[in-house]
C-alpha cells in the first residue's frame, strides 16, 4: 500500500481531477459542486489528503474537510469555505472519495488512518463526518462512533453523525 501511492496535500493544478473524482464517487444530489471544490482547494489545501498512484501520477482517492472550533456538523461546511479556521481544534470531514478501480484494496482505510495521524500531530482534537446508513459499520471499523441521526439534510438524505477523538 505505502509503495504504490504517494500521500500528500492536494496541489492547485489537481482541482479538476478532484472535481471529476467527486462526480464519479457521489450522486449529483450529494456531490460537492465544482465551485465549492475549487474554493476548498484554493483556501484549505492542507485539509486534503490525496493518494496518488505512483504508476499513473493520477489521484486514486482523497479525503477533504475543513478545520473549525465547532463540534456539531452542519450542512454549511459543505458550501461555505469561510467557515474554515486553519487553527480550529476539529476537522469536519466533507468527503472520502476513492475511484471504483481502486476500491476493496484498503485504500479508503489507509487514507482515513493517515489523515487522523496527520491531524493528531497538528494538535486537532476530533474528526467529524456524516454518512449514510450503509457506511456506518465501515466507519466504526475505522474508529468512529455513531452519534445518531444528524441534523444534516444534505442531498435530501438522512445521515448519521460520526466522530473520532484523536487527542
Amino acid at each position: 500500500m505505502t509503495t504504490k501511492y504517494e500521500f500528500r496535500n492536494i496541489r492547485p493544478e489537481e482541482v479538476d481531477q478532484a472535481i471529476q473524482i467527486e462526480q464519479i464517487c457521489f450522486p449529483p444530489n450529494e456531490a460537492c459542486s465544482a465551485k465549492s471544490m475549487k474554493e476548498r482547494v484554493a483556501n484549505a489545501p492542507e485539509t486534503f489528503l490525496v493518494a496518488v498512484d505512483k504508476e499513473t501520477g493520477k489521484i486514486a482517492g482523497f479525503l477533504n474537510g475543513v478545520a473549525t472550533n465547532e463540534d456539531v456538523f452542519r450542512d454549511e461546511f459543505f458550501t461555505d469555505i469561510t467557515l474554515h479556521d486553519p487553527s480550529g481544534k476539529n476537522i469536519m470531514l466533507l468527503g472520502l472519495d476513492v475511484l471504483p478501480e481502486y476500491r476493496h484494496q484498503g485504500l479508503a482505510r489507509e487514507i482515513m488512518s493517515r489523515y487522523a495521524a496527520r491531524e493528531q500531530e497538528k494538535g486537532r482534537k476530533c474528526l467529524y463526518l456524516t454518512c449514510l446508513d450503509n457506511k456506518v459499520e465501515m466507519y466504526k471499523k475505522m474508529g468512529y462512533t455513531d452519534d445518531g441521526i444528524s441534523g444534516s439534510v444534505w442531498g435530501g438524505e438522512e445521515w448519521h453523525d460520526m466522530s473520532r477523538k484523536i487527542r
